[in-house]
């Protein structure tokens, strides 16, 4: 085992890092579980900020700091609470954002060190916006029509169209994001997504070596 840890470390040394992103409801999270079917590790940076904001003392009590401690109830966090406390106080969202995403960037740096695979993935929605992009080495877009998406959103989140748009409205244009891409999937429910994803695996693995 310690043999062939050593022969993968060193196949695929410095390990390729794959960066992919797109707006709410263009299916990140679907096409990120075909890659996980394939054996790629991926990191969701939405589900790291939600285990930060509810494990790391340091986060919870800054966070409480800013909104009060009604946010943690029976020490979990409220999540459709602070939700409406960041819409009623759009500045206090800057405040959260500076809490929690240097401590997920920095979360994310730790998981990929310890990844030995030949290419491992972030999954995040503000990759340009943060910049951190510059820390992965190819950036895939996942790009779906705006109607879809509003579509798929409101049914997994439960919201109406318009809450839906207005968070629409606070992110990045979705053209612009995916033209800064080096790759783009489409999820568009006419186009197979699992073909373009073996098509980008190979790729990837090639890359890697």
């Amino acid at each position: 085992m310690q043999v062939l840890l050593l022969y993968r470390l060193n196949k695929y040394s410095p390990m390729l890092k794959v960066g992919i992103t797109g707006g709410i409801g263009s299916g990140k999270s679907t096409v990120c579980q075909v890659f996980s079917t394939l054996g790629i590790p991926v990191f969701n940076a939405d589900d790291a900020a939600k285990y930060l904001m509810n494990n790391d003392s340091n986060i919870i009590a800054a966070i409480k700091n800013i909104f009060s401690s009604e946010v943690y109830k029976n020490n979990s966090l409220d999540s459709s609470l602070l939700s409406h406390l960041v819409f009623q106080h759009p500045e206090k969202l800057q405040q959260l954002n500076a809490i929690v995403h240097p401590a997920t960037i920095q979360y994310g740096k730790d998981w990929f060190a310890k990844q030995v695979s030949p290419y491992a993935i972030k999954e995040a929605a503000i990759f340009f916006e943060s910049g951190t992009n510059k820390d992965v080495d190819v950036m895939i877009g996942i790009a779906a029509p705006k109607d879809l998406r509003i579509a798929r959103a409101m049914k997994k989140l439960g919201k109406t169209r318009e809450q839906i748009l207005q968070r629409i409205s606070q992110q990045m244009d979705e053209d612009e994001k995916m033209k800064l891409c080096d790759h783009v999937i489409i999820n568009d429910e006419q186009r197979p997504i699992i073909p373009q994803v073996l098509e980008l695996h190979k790729m990837l693995l090639q890359k890697a070596k």
